[in-house]
C-alpha cells in the first residue's frame, strides 16, 4: 500500500506537469527554489561532472534581463543581429515532428485567438517568453563550453527534476529554449564569464487558474507508437 500511494505521487508529480504560460504575482520563498535545486541536483550525470549551473532571477534583477532581452526582440534591426549559439531544433523538418509542432502551436493560438494573419499578436505572445510569462522567478541555464553531448544528456534529466519537484511543493514551469536566440545580451546582464553557454531559461511559480493558455494540454504519442518489446 505504501509503495502504490509513492507510485501515485511521483505519478502525479510527472503527469501534471505542463508548459504554463501565465502565472500569479504571488512570490516564491528562496527556502522553497533552494529545496527544489538541491533534490535535482541528484540527477545522474557522467562519472558524477553535474555539469549544470543555475542563475535564479527575481525582483529587479528578473525585470533588467526582460527588459534587455525584449528591446531586442522588438527591434527587428537588432533581432537579427541574434542567433542562437546551437540548434535545437532539426535544420530540416520532417513528418511526423513538423506535424507535432504545428499542432500545438496553433493549438496555444487558437486559445489566444490568434490568426496566421495576426503577425503582430504572435510576436508579441512569443515576447512573453522574455518576461518569463510574468513569473516571480526566472531561471537561466548555463553549461561548460568543453562538456560534450552526454554532458546535455545529463542537463535534460537535471531539468526534468526541477520541473517535477516544482510539481510536488504545487509550483509550475516553463521550460524555454527561446532565451537561446539572445545569449549575448543574457551574458552581458548576468556577467557570465565566457566558458559559460547558455543552454535555456525557466519560468517558475503559481500557475494563473483563470488564464485560458493554461488550459492547454499537449498530446502524446501511446507507448504502442514509440516502445518495441523485443523477448
Amino acid at each position: 500500500m505504501i509503495q502504490n500511494e509513492q507510485q501515485k505521487m511521483v505519478d502525479a508529480a510527472i503527469t501534471s506537469r505542463r508548459s504554463i504560460r501565465a502565472y500569479l504575482p504571488k512570490p516564491v520563498a528562496r527556502e522553497d527554489i533552494e529545496s527544489i535545486l538541491d533534490v535535482a541536483a541528484r540527477a545522474p550525470s557522467g562519472t558524477n561532472t553535474q555539469p549544470w549551473k543555475v542563475y535564479v532571477l527575481t525582483g529587479a534583477a528578473r525585470d533588467r534581463l526582460s527588459s534587455e532581452v525584449l528591446r531586442a526582440h522588438n527591434d527587428p534591426a537588432l533581432s537579427r543581429q541574434h542567433a542562437e549559439e546551437y540548434a535545437y531544433y532539426p535544420r530540416e523538418w520532417v513528418a511526423p515532428y513538423i506535424d507535432r509542432r504545428r499542432k500545438v502551436g496553433w493549438d496555444l493560438y487558437a486559445l489566444l485567438g490568434l490568426t496566421r494573419e495576426n503577425k503582430a499578436g504572435m510576436h508579441a505572445q512569443h515576447g512573453r517568453n522574455y518576461a518569463f510569462f510574468d513569473a516571480p522567478v526566472g531561471m537561466i541555464f548555463t553549461i561548460g563550453r568543453i562538456m560534450e553531448q552526454g554532458s546535455w544528456l545529463d542537463y535534460g534529466m537535471f531539468l526534468q527534476n526541477i520541473m517535477v519537484a516544482a510539481r510536488a511543493r504545487g509550483l509550475d514551469t516553463c521550460p524555454q529554449a527561446a532565451f537561446t536566440q539572445y545569449h549575448k545580451i543574457i551574458a552581458e546582464v548576468l556577467s557570465l564569464p565566457p566558458n559559460e553557454m547558455v543552454v535555456c531559461g525557466m519560468s517558475l511559480g503559481y500557475a494563473d487558474p483563470d488564464k485560458i493558455e493554461n488550459s492547454l494540454v499537449t498530446e502524446r504519442e501511446p507507448v504502442s507508437a514509440f516502445a518495441q518489446f523485443i523477448e
